[in-house]
């Protein structure tokens, strides 16, 4: 999908206030269909029934918060779409915790207070230049590398001797 107007995107939040906000900012940059979803359990439900493009989801939500949300859409067997893009909102933006959430498999972090063009500019990045999804032993979602770099050691792989 590639035009902004035509995603369907799910906001997940706990507080009614920030889910009409959001829905405020996605209206602003063209979004028409949005879904909303009251916590993470709910925002399953939600994409069980419905076609969705986009997640963007509070991290501090009650009874399933957006860690947890995120970690069954990549990882679990029942998952309704293990590939949805998800882009998580939150008010920490201590390093640690964006880490926590990068390593989660979302696509995409946000500070608390989001704006039109910062929410726009996420989502365009997600619509034109997804990075490609991997799997290691214990993570699966977005390549978490933004740059590629060449590699500057010895090249050592467990079939070189």
């Amino acid at each position: 999908m590639s035009r902004i107007d035509q995603l369907t995107v799910l906001v997940a939040d706990d507080n009614r206030h920030m889910r009409s906000l959001v829905r405020a900012i996605l209206e602003a940059i063209g979004i028409r269909n949005i879904i909303d979803a009251r916590d993470g359990e709910h925002a399953i439900e939600r994409m069980r029934n419905n076609d969705i493009h986009l997640v963007i989801t509070d991290w501090n939500m009650e009874p399933m918060d957006g860690l947890e949300f995120t970690r069954y859409l990549r990882q679990d067997s029942n998952s309704p779409d293990p590939f949805v893009p998800i882009i998580m909102l939150t008010g920490h933006t201590e390093r640690l915790k964006v880490e926590v959430a990068r390593d989660s498999g979302i696509d995409e972090f946000m500070a608390k207070p989001v704006t039109a063009k910062s929410l726009l500019a996420r989502i365009h990045s997600i619509v034109t230049n997804r990075r490609p999804f991997i799997r290691t032993g214990r993570y699966f979602g977005p390549d978490r590398r933004r740059k590629n770099m060449p590699f500057d050691g010895p090249e050592r792989r467990a079939d070189e001797e």
